[in-house]
C-alpha cells in the first residue's frame, strides 16, 4: 500500500469524520462537496472534533495542528481528484446519486485511482460498471463517531483485485482503524446487517402506534444496560440516512409499514430540517437530550 493523497467526498455525517480521522494519521485530505458552503459546514465541525480527540484519544495540539494542514477543501471535482490515489465516496445514500457521481468521478480521475464507497446499505457490485474501474472498486465502511468506534468494514465483489483488496485493508489499519475483511458481499455488511433490523423494529413499534420514541428507548436502555436505543442512535447516524434506507425498502416491498414510516419521516423531519444530532434536533433536542437526563429511566 503505498497511498498518500486520499479524497474524500462528501461530507455530511461520516464524510468529514473520515477525512479528519484519516488526515490525523498523517495522509493528505483533499474534502470535496457539492459547493464551497456545504464544505464550510464540515469545516465548523473539525473544531469540535479536535476535542473529542483530545478527550477520547488524547490527542496533543501538536498533533491536531499538523492534521488541519493535511485538510484542503474544494468543490471542484476534477482538482479533488488531480492527485488521489484512493477516493472514498460518502455521498447520500441513494443509489441514483451515488451512480451519477461516479460517473462524473471516473471522468475525471487518475488511472491510478481507486475508488471506494462508504455505503452502510448498498453493495459495490450495484456501482462496479459505473466507476469505469471494476477491479479497482470496493466497499469500505465506517461507524459513526469514527475516532471512538473504530471499525472499517472491506467488502469486494467478485471482479475486486485481490491486491486492490489488500492495499485498503492495509489502508484501513494505517489510519487506526480495527479492518474487517469480508469473504463476500452482504447488503449491510457485518453491523448493519445487525443494526438495520434492530431500527426497523423501533420505527415499526412507533408508526404502528404501540409506543412513543422516549418509551422505546428507555425500554431498550434498562432492559439490556445500553447507554442509548434505538431513537437516539437514529439521531446520531442521521435521520436522511434512515429516510433514505426505509424509503428503498418500501419502493421495493410496498409494505403499508415502510410506506407510511416514509410519509412520517418526510412530514416530522426531512420536511423541518430536524435530522438528528446534525441539526440540534430530531427524535430529541440537543445539546441535552431527554435521555441523558439523570430522572430519563426513573
Amino acid at each position: 500500500m503505498n497511498y498518500k493523497n486520499i479524497t474524500i467526498a462528501g461530507s455530511g455525517v461520516l464524510g468529514y469524520q473520515i477525512a479528519f480521522q484519516t488526515a490525523f494519521h498523517g495522509f493528505q485530505v483533499t474534502v470535496y462537496d457539492i459547493n464551497d458552503e456545504v464544505l464550510e459546514k464540515a469545516k465548523a465541525k473539525f473544531l469540535p472534533m479536535s476535542e473529542a480527540f483530545k478527550k477520547d484519544l488524547n490527542a496533543t495540539q501538536v498533533q491536531l495542528d499538523k492534521t488541519f494542514v493535511n485538510l484542503k477543501y474544494t468543490s471542484d471535482l476534477k482538482e479533488a481528484v488531480k492527485d488521489a490515489d484512493l477516493v472514498i465516496e460518502s455521498v447520500p445514500e441513494n443509489p441514483t446519486i451515488k451512480i451519477g457521481f461516479y460517473e462524473n468521478l471516473a471522468k475525471v480521475a487518475p488511472e491510478k485511482t481507486i475508488f471506494a464507497t462508504n455505503s452502510s446499505t448498498m453493495i459495490p457490485s450495484q456501482f462496479a460498471e459505473s466507476t469505469g474501474r471494476p477491479s479497482h472498486f470496493l466497499a469500505l465502511h465506517f461507524a459513526n463517531s469514527i475516532w471512538k468506534h473504530n471499525t472499517a468494514e472491506i467488502m469486494g465483489h467478485a471482479g475486486t483485485d485481490p491486491k486492490v483488496f489488500e492495499d485498503v485493508v492495509a489502508f484501513a489499519k494505517a489510519i487506526g482503524m480495527l479492518a474487517l475483511p469480508l469473504k463476500k458481499e452482504q447488503p449491510g455488511y457485518i453491523i448493519n446487517s445487525m443494526l438495520v433490523p434492530f431500527f426497523n423494529s423501533a420505527t415499526d413499534l412507533l408508526i404502528k402506534e404501540i409506543a412513543d420514541p422516549e418509551t422505546i428507548d428507555k425500554t431498550w436502555m434498562k432492559a439490556t444496560g445500553s447507554p442509548t436505543g434505538p431513537f437516539a442512535m437514529l439521531d446520531v447516524v442521521g435521520i436522511t440516512t434512515l429516510y433514505n434506507v426505509v424509503k428503498m425498502a418500501a419502493d421495493k416491498t410496498n409494505d403499508p409499514v415502510k410506506i407510511k414510516t416514509v410519509a412520517y419521516l418526510k412530514e416530522n423531519f426531512i420536511d423541518k430540517n430536524k435530522l438528528g444530532l446534525s441539526t440540534g434536533e430530531g427524535f430529541y433536542k440537543y445539546p441535552n437530550p431527554a435521555y441523558k437526563e439523570a430522572d430519563f429511566l426513573k
